[in-house]
Formats: structure tokens, sequence, C-alpha cells
């Protein structure tokens, strides 16, 4: 082998291998380098790459000859050995490692970089494959690609530096104190993969000390997206949020359109009290002229008696007609308006919670009746004082014939409806599959189940929908489990469960799948929590401290709540289950929480911004409708009382959908920031 290199003007070195060195060799080491893999390498070729990676002493390609020898060994011999090799990715991870220590060494480097009179070392093909700036500089035929020392004009030298050792290393160092420079900088010298990751930070680590901040960056940069977070984070967590530094510096308009937005989420309007209160005495001489108009965003009626005392605090401020201003707001305190508009407050969620069919009792008690309809919460409502209600209104009816007991889920932005019976007859329970699109308000039928379900479980995993257990008819529970691709628009069956059930619950947490409760084949209620597998089956956790059947169970955080249902006394008799309680999947441990105030046996339940909806169910003792919603908050650790439901009652399915306002039913006429 002999190095032969042309002038330096060139940079070009001219290797000379051996006649011992295949070109198809030399290739198979070149494709490695780059990709971290070998797209062919069998025993056609294998001696060729071999010869190629020993002369080229590149170990890791002999290791992988080694490998596929020894597979092709144990594949004569009629052997079944599992092999363990490492991934492209891996192999890609190693090669960086080698990069950088070429870099540290500074041997190979062909570039001299200067901002702010600090020079750094690099190769030009390096920085070329990580910025499109630099890309353009070294490719294009521009005179810095002649080069050997480019000068960065208006870029700083230590975020220039960070990026230069994410460029070798992989890894960003992100804070607060420096992601805002660094994601300029990113920009500016079109670092793609390091400006995704500044935005991955400040999407994800947005707090209520900095979100602010990031509207303040969003829109001086123009990035529509990031600004919608940080303004939808300030409005949903506007308590904590206006209780901060940054809150006092808010432009009186900016703040004006914070109070008037229809999803600005408050406890109460003591919040907003409050909240205008500490901006105005921030700087109470500039200010304190505009206590009266954003009073007006105060809607005073809403308060208790015990909460307006506060506003008798507003008669310390200084010069701006204290005793005059605190009549008026007392005056409206005490009015009973006749607008419906000022006796609640309207909150706008993100997302929304969707109702999927049901049953009801009829208006004159004397059957039950299976429904099509489908519902969205338009709006959460704060009344006086600790009211509160979901604004319900329909949202379309399901294709075809109405359906209980059935399952749902949503991937990609659009909801699944699988299952259920359409009436109470044996033969009444279905293997239909139907996909809602929200934004063409929209449905299609999908390839059917293989086997009919009722009162089973799905769930949403990989991107893949799961169908686990359930009965065939009013009789028989399954123990099968069927997974639904949508890329091939197939279901095919996985690793069943180890025993019958139904009128279990289920949920996802961290990539893995839940089971709680519900009814054996002997139809006796279960205590088991299991964690199940798709390919390796059920392993058995700590029970749960009650029996229960017929319940929900919800992930939110790091915990998943299972609360009403029925257990089984002495005698096997059902009973409603009014208890609840959370399970630490990591310490593998339960523990209880507040209870029900009523019944809800067959309800729906869904996540919705931090807190746990359950919605309608039944009572076992007198088989009346439990038409409430109850949602659970665990900063407070108690359920509220949201109002009723707006249709069917019991085995209704819920999930949490974006829903474009144009399919819509009835317009909401939402006004957003």
């Amino acid at each position: 082998m002999r190095l032969r290199q042309k002038p330096k003007r060139d940079q070009f070195i001219c290797l000379c291998l051996g006649p011992e060195v295949h070109g198809s060799g030399l290739a198979a080491v070149v494709e490695f380098a780059y990709t971290g893999k070998i797209g062919v390498l069998n025993k056609e070729n294998i001696e060729r790459i071999w010869s190629a990676a020993v002369s080229l002493q590149a170990p890791r390609i002999l290791e992988l000859c080694k490998v596929e020898k020894e597979r092709e060994e144990n594949e004569a011999g009629g052997k079944k050995v599992d092999i363990k090799e490492i991934s492209a990715v891996e192999h890609m991870k190693i090669s960086l490692q080698h990069i950088r220590q070429l870099w540290t060494q500074r041997m190979g480097c062909n570039v001299e970089l200067e901002a702010e009179g600090s020079v750094f070392h690099a190769h030009r093909a390096l920085l070329a494959a990580s910025s499109d700036y630099f890309r353009g500089m070294f490719t294009s035929g521009m005179k810095e690609s002649q080069q050997e020392s480019v000068s960065l004009l208006l870029v700083a030298a230590a975020k220039f530096e960070s990026l230069l050792h994410y460029t070798y290393s992989g890894a960003l160092a992100l804070g607060w104190g420096c992601v805002f420079d660094l994601t300029c900088t990113s920009l500016q010298l079109q670092f793609q993969t390091a400006f995704s990751l500044c935005l991955n930070f400040l999407q994800q680590e947005i707090d209520a000390y900095s979100c602010l901040d990031v509207v303040s960056f969003a829109e001086s940069y123009g990035m529509v997206d990031l600004l919608a977070l940080a303004n939808d984070y300030v409005l949903r967590h506007f308590q904590d949020v206006s209780v901060t530094p940054k809150f006092q510096d808010l432009p009186v308009e900016k703040l004006k359109k914070y109070l008037q937005s229809d999803s600005l989420c408050i406890p109460s309007e003591l919040t907003v009290f409050r909240a205008v209160m500490s901006w105005i005495e921030a700087f109470p001489r500039q200010r304190v002229k505009l206590a009266r108009e954003l009073m007006g965003t105060v809607q005073f009626p809403l308060m208790t008696f015990k909460e307006f005392k506060e506003v008798k605090s507003i008669t310390s401020w200084p010069r701006i007609g204290a005793k005059k201003l605190y009549d008026s707001l007392l005056e409206e305190f005490c009015s009973s308006s006749s607008d419906v508009q000022s006796n609640f407050r309207a909150y706008m969620p993100k997302d929304t919670l969707v109702l999927v069919g049901g049953e009801r009792i009829t208006d004159n008690f004397d059957k039950r009746r299976p429904c099509r309809e489908m519902w969205f919460s338009n709006s959460l409502q704060n009344h006086v004082g600790l009211v509160k209600k979901v604004e319900w209104r329909m949202l379309g009816t399901l294709p075809e014939k109405p359906r209980f007991s059935h399952g749902v889920g949503v991937m990609r932005g659009k909801l699944y409806v699988v299952g259920g019976r359409h009436y109470y007859g044996k033969a009444d329970t279905m293997n239909c599959t139907y996909r809602y699109d929200p934004i063409q308000n929209s449905w299609q039928r999908l390839t059917d189940m293989h086997e009919r379900r009722g009162s089973f479980t799905l769930v949403v995993l990989n991107g893949k929908i799961y169908a686990i257990g359930g009965e065939r008819d009013s009789e028989v529970n399954m123990e099968s489990v069927e997974v639904y691709c949508p890329n091939t628009n197939s279901w095919s069956f996985v690793c069943p469960l180890d025993q019958a059930l139904c009128c279990h619950a289920a949920s996802v947490w961290n990539g893995t799948v839940f089971l709680s409760g519900g009814f054996n084949s002997q139809y006796q209620c279960l205590s088991s929590m299991t964690l199940y597998h798709p390919e390796q089956g059920s392993t058995y956790l700590a029970e749960l401290t009650h029996d229960r059947a017929l319940h929900c169970m919800e992930t939110l955080g790091d915990r998943l709540y299972v609360a009403g249902g029925v257990s089984c006394d002495a005698d096997g008799h059902l009973l409603d289950q009014l208890a609840c309680e959370v399970y630490n999947p990591v310490a593998n441990t339960w523990s209880v929480i507040m209870p029900f105030p009523v019944p809800h046996v067959g309800s729906a339940s869904a996540v919705l911004e931090g807190k746990v909806y359950v919605i309608g169910g039944y009572c076992q003792e007198d088989y009346t409708d439990t038409k409430t919603v109850h949602r659970y908050d665990p900063a407070t650790e108690r359920w509220e009382n949201m109002s009723v439901t707006p249709g069917p009652n019991t085995y209704i399915a819920a999930c949490v959908l974006p829903i474009p306002w144009n399919s819509c039913s009835v317009d909401p006429q939402r006004s957003r920031i």
C-alpha cells in the first residue's frame, strides 16, 4: 500500500492498495464507514471484504465477517444460535467517537474558524455534513472553500464552540441560561439538528418562570408554532405565571389579551383580580390609571362573599379614587344580570373530551336504548364559587348501528371505534372497525376484527391498536388479543391473556400495557394488576386493594388511577365500589385516594389537561343511571362535580381528540390568542 499526495492546493490524497484488495471489498469498507453497515455480506463476497478490512485495518468489519461466518457454519450444521450484533446506529456512534478523537488531537483538520478572536480547528467535511451554512460555503465555489482560515462575523465564540462540540460528539448542553443564544446561533449557521434540539428543549422544559421569555423570543424570530405553544402555556398555567417577576413586565395590551382569552384557565375570579393587582402595584404611578379598564376583565359576580372581601384591599391604592372604584365593583358583584355570559367564565380546552355511543334509560324508565350519539366538551365553565360545569355539544352520530360496551382509541389525530354491542341479544356483539377523521368530518369502514368483542379494552401502543379480552356474547369471556396495523389495514392475533377476561380496565404507561380487575370466566370480580406484553404475555403485579370490574383506569403522569366499578361480596353478589386508588408502577404499590360520592359502574374515563374525568355509569344497587361527570385533580386530591352527562350515561367510551371546529355540528365560535 502506497500513499501519493497531489499538490496542497487540491488537498487530495491517492491511496494505492495491493492486488489482494478487490474493488467490491473496498466498496464495502467505504459503505460501512458512511452507513455503519454492509448491504450485502455473504459467502460469495466475504473473503474479498475480509481482505480489504485486513489491508485497511478495519477491526469492526473483521468482526462483522466473523459473525457472518459463524452464522453460516451454524446454519450448515442445523444449529440455531442467537448471535448478538451491533446495530448500524451503534457503529456510527463508534465512528463519531473516533472522529472526535482525531479532532481533539487536531489530526486531519483542514480549516480554521475565527469568531470573536478565538480560533477553532475543524474538518470541512464534517462541518458541511452538519450545517447547511458550511455546506454552501465549502461546496459551492465560494472563496472560503479555498481558504485555510475563515472568519465568522457576528457569531459568539462561546456558542459556536458549543455547536462545534455538538458536531463531533452529538451532545448539546442546554439550559435556560444559554438556550436562547444557542437557538439563534444554530439558526444563523443552519445547524438544523442542533436547532431542533433547542426547540425541543424550549417546548418540553417550558415552565411558569420561562414561558414569557419564550413568548418574547418566539415573537422576535417569527416562530409561529413555538409562540402558540408558549401562549397556550401561559393561559393554562395562569395562576402560577401571574406570581412570577416576568409577569409584572408584561405590556398592558398583551396582559389584556391573556385576561380576555377564552383559553384562560383559572380556579376562580380571585386569581384574575390578584394578577391585575400585582401588575398594577409593580409600577403604581404609571399603571394606576389602567385599573378600571383591567378590572373590567374580572367577573366579580362569580366571586363568593369570602373572595370578595379581598377586593376591599383596593382601598389602599393611592390617588385613584379608590372609594368610587370599589363602590362600582361592589355594585357589579351584587348585580344579578340577566346576561347568561355574566353567570360563568367559559374556558376552552386545547384538546376536546369526546363521548362516543353508549346507552341510557328511556324517559318513561321502561327500557334501555343504545345510542349513536357523539358529544364533545365545547368548554369548561367556572360558575360562582366552586361550581364548575362541562358544556357539551353534539359532534355527530356513529355510522350504521348504535353501539355500547365498545372501545375507542386515538392515533395520529383520528378516532378509531371498535367492536361493542348494538343490542342485547347473544348475536348482537360486533367486530367492525371504523375510523373518524375530524378534519374531513368523515367515517371510513376498516377491516373487521377476527372475533366479535364487547366489554373489552382498547389501547394504542407504538402506532398500533390492541383489542384485549372481552366477551363474545353475554356468557362467554375471551382471552384472545388482536392487534390492528394501520399501515396494512389488518388485524392479527398476538399472545393471549393467561385467562379469559371481560369488564376489565387497561392503560398504557411508559410504553407498557397494564390491566386491572375485571370478571374471569366464572364472572368473579378480580383484584389482579397485570403487565401485558404482546409477545411475552402476562406478568402479575401487586394486587388492587379492592376487587373490581366495570371500573376505569387512567394514566396521569407517573401514576395509574383506578376508580369505581363493582365488587363481589362473600356470596358473590355485586356491590357498588366507591373506593378509588392509585398505582405507583415504579414501586409496585397501591395507595387509597378520595372515594366517589356516587357510584360509577360501567362509566367512561379520560385524562384532559392533567385531570382524570369519569363520565356517567350506573348504580348497581338500584340500576339507576349516574348522570354525573366527576373530575379528579391530583393537586387537590379531590373529586370535583362537573355537572351532568349530555345524553347516554352507561357503557359510553371516551377519549381526548383535537377537533377542528369547522367539523362540529354546532360552531362553537371559539376565540383564542
